[in-house]
């Protein structure tokens, strides 16, 4: 069963529909690849859902350990690789807020991003610099 439909919309455009909830999400072709850029670009939804997939998994599990990770950021940047076009390396930026925190914990979460479906799912050659900032939020 489909997870999705896609319609191309013109003007190097689409437009996806998540069937379950009917949310939709726009995509242009970047700026240096003919597109306007005023939207995600696919390759820009790949590098997202790389930070995405990870700080889920763990809220996830940090819901397991009964902390809260609740306004947590990740900052994404995306670096394009020539020769095929590709996505040479995605850089992620976490900024955790944390209701508690210990080395222990600290090594739990970090461990449980690198362990995201999308982290696995990336081919070897794309380059991932990871960092994690870690703050105390008061509670």
């Amino acid at each position: 069963m489909a997870t999705s439909t896609i319609k191309y919309l013109g003007n190097l455009r689409t437009e996806s529909t998540h069937l379950a909830s009917g949310a939709t999400i726009l995509t242009d072709a970047p700026v240096d690849n003919h597109g306007l850029g005023s939207q995600f670009s696919p390759t820009d939804m790949v590098a997202n859902s790389l930070a995405t997939c990870m700080l889920t998994v763990m809220g996830i599990k940090a819901n397991d350990m009964q902390i809260s990770i609740n306004g947590s950021t990740a900052e994404v940047t995306k670096i394009m690789a020539s020769d095929p076009r590709r996505i040479g390396k995605i850089q992620v930026v976490f900024h955790i807020k944390v209701s508690e925190l210990t080395n222990k914990i600290q090594t739990i979460l970090e461990n449980t991003a690198k362990t995201c479906p999308v982290h696995f799912s990336l081919h070897p050659d794309i380059e991932m610099e990871i960092e994690f900032h870690w703050e105390v939020q008061n509670k």
